[in-house]
């Protein structure tokens, strides 16, 4: 049987590491890593955005009070004004507004021109026609991401302003987790993303990010200067003022002075592009996409990368997990392999967060997870089956004979039952009711099954009791075991002390039996420890456990020379019980089949303590 599970375990368990590896190179868990890795971001964020970040919204009470959008372009020139004062300039301007075309006013198309040519810290957004780029050979590690065409602003603002792409990179679940600091246009140009051109008219050191290329292992591709974005903070995380109360000039001049200053839509339905102007990031599930852009700059200002561990070392978890819960099942109890594989889980899933929040690397733990569950179901299973197995075969070889306690011990034990026996040094008991004859021939059968059936209740509760093994019941007599098929303490003392206790317990079987019937029944019991042979012997259509060999024969011939109610005991097992009972002297008998005498003693007591 074992060697039979153990072939059965070794091929499942080669298939469910297969699989793992499959499922991981398909990355068909890869919403769950996502899940678990907007899980990490949102908890290790710090909240504390970078000081000279302020967003200029163009919100509801604008809207309110100047008019529906889009506004006539002369608006934006007080604008830019207020927020130009001298002394206290930003460093960047950055919109988040298309102005594509012209307007229907020129005049005030101009007046805006005139603006953005008096200040050099304005960005003014370009979107990049990308087509599906990712069915394509576009997007490759060591290139930045090539545009197939550039949607720019109007040509009278173009040459007046800084460019900068304003593309989002949405993943297939519809999260903003990345973005392309720079791309390529269709004629070679490089444009840097919005939130890069802030960053660096701010003055931040960007040589960290120069030749990025973000190491993710998804189904989508992705090429140089792909970052993750670095999500710390919230909408309510920034500096939000509206728009209406800088063109009013009613904010402090030197909120803005050296600041980055993005200005975009918080009012509810307003697009910059045509399209909603709302995503979803790891941190915040329904924001304002101008908020993407300033968490991006925060990320460059502070210098932070988000990395993520190789491949190797994710399937290097996964397989050592595996290897983990296949051995684990096998060694201990069920109560205990499933706390530590509570445990461990839990530990694994806590040990992401924490690397995570110490480091910003992300640990691809799913398929180590999937790999260890896989593992502790599929062992834990087979063991459980082998458990009820065993218990059911044991139970069915000994259950009649030896007592729960026993049987329970041997299936806790795993002790081996296999056909064919052991050499093992064992005492064995035999019992003959003596006065059986007399009374069957005045007993009708019903009667006289039931005066047995009575005294053999007696002999197994017993024997039981005394850790005995009842090997079988030969019309009146008994042959019972003591040390197999389990170690017992002092079998040779727990033989005669079950012999004693049986002669007790006749005394009132016996008085009965006279009151009733007016016939003597008695025991006779002879006990002798030696070497035999103890196993399953039989055939395939029948197996019993039972114990063979020339010492059992001598009990039989111990017990066949005792007379009525005696216990007698060979030379050895007087030995080893001398101490705590009374014996005769004892007498050398011949035995039937033996050249040499063998001493017998009969027992007379317990010796009180």
């Amino acid at each position: 049987m074992k060697e039979r599970i153990k072939r059965i375990a070794i091929v499942l368990n080669a298939l469910l590491l297969a699989a793992v590896y499959f499922i991981y190179q398909s990355h068909a868990l890869q919403r769950i890593d996502n899940q678990l890795f907007d899980t990490s971001m949102k908890r290790a964020a710090d909240h504390l955005a970078d000081h000279r970040i302020v967003v200029v919204a163009i919100d509801d009470n604008s809207l309110e009070q100047i008019g529906r959008f889009p506004w006539s372009r002369d608006i934006y020139a007080p604008f830019l004004e207020n927020l130009n004062q001298e002394g206290n300039m930003p460093k960047a301007i950055a919109f988040d507004i298309i102005f594509g075309e012209e307007s229907d006013n020129p005049d005030a198309d101009m007046v805006f021109a005139e603006a953005l040519a008096a200040y050099p810290n304005v960005i003014l957004p370009v979107t990049g026609m990308m087509g599906d780029v990712f069915s394509t050979s576009i997007a490759k590690r060591d290139e930045l991401i090539k545009a197939q065409a550039v949607d720019k602003p109007y040509d009278l603002y173009s040459d007046l302003v800084q460019l900068a792409h304003i593309n989002r990179v949405i993943s297939k679940d519809s999260v903003i987790r990345q973005t392309w600091l720079k791309m390529q246009g269709p004629d070679g140009e490089v444009i840097p993303s919005l939130a890069w051109k802030a960053a660096e008219m701010a003055g931040a050191d960007l040589s960290k990010y120069e030749n990025l290329t973000d190491p993710k292992k998804t189904e989508e591709p992705v090429a140089k200067n792909t970052i993750t974005i670095d999500y710390q903070l919230e909408t309510d995380d920034f500096t939000t003022v509206s728009f209406v109360d800088v063109l009013n000039g009613s904010l402090p001049p030197d909120l803005f002075k050296d600041s980055i200053v993005f200005v975009g839509f918080t009012a509810v339905g307003l697009a910059s592009d045509g399209g909603q102007d709302t995503g979803a990031s790891p941190i915040e599930k329904n924001f304002k996409l101008m908020y993407a852009h300033a968490n991006i700059t925060n990320q460059l200002l502070k210098g932070t990368v988000v990395s993520y561990a190789p491949n190797w070392s994710e399937l290097a978890i996964a397989v050592l997990l595996f290897a983990l819960f296949v051995f684990l099942p096998w060694r201990l109890k069920n109560i205990y392999s499933i706390l530590i594989f509570l445990g461990i889980f839990a530990g694994v899933l806590y040990g992401q967060f924490a690397i995570y929040e110490a480091s910003t690397l992300h640990i691809n733990i799913v398929y180590a997870l999937l790999a260890m569950t896989l593992a502790y179901l599929a062992n834990v299973s087979l063991k459980s089956y082998m458990d009820s197995v065993q218990k059911s075969f044991v139970t069915r070889q000994f259950g009649r004979y030896i007592s729960p306690d026993l049987v329970k011990q041997i299936v806790a034990q795993d002790i081996e039952i296999k056909l064919g026996g052991d050499l093992k040094l064992i005492t064995i008991l035999f019992l003959d009711i003596r006065g059986f004859t007399p009374l069957s021939e005045k007993l009708t059968p019903p009667e006289l099954v039931d005066t047995l059936n009575t005294m053999f209740n007696m002999i197994t509760e017993t024997t039981l009791r005394n850790e005995g093994t009842i090997d079988k019941f030969i019309g009146d007599a008994a042959m019972i075991l003591f040390n197999a098929p389990l170690e017992v303490v002092e079998h040779e003392r727990m033989a005669v002390k079950t012999a004693y206790e049986i002669q007790q317990g006749m005394n009132k079987i016996r008085d009965e039996i006279m009151e009733r019937y007016q016939c003597e029944v008695n025991v006779g019991i002879g006990i002798h420890t030696g070497n035999v042979v103890v196993g399953n012997i039989g055939s395939y259509l029948r197996v019993d456990y039972t114990a063979i060999g020339d010492n059992v024969n001598i009990a039989a011939r111990i017990e066949s020379q005792t007379k009525k109610g005696q216990v007698h005991v060979s030379e050895q097992v007087y030995e080893k019980t001398k101490e705590s009972f009374r014996f005769d002297e004892g007498e050398d008998r011949m035995f039937k089949g033996k050249s040499h005498p063998i001493r017998v003693y009969e027992v007379l007591g317990p010796i009180e303590r």
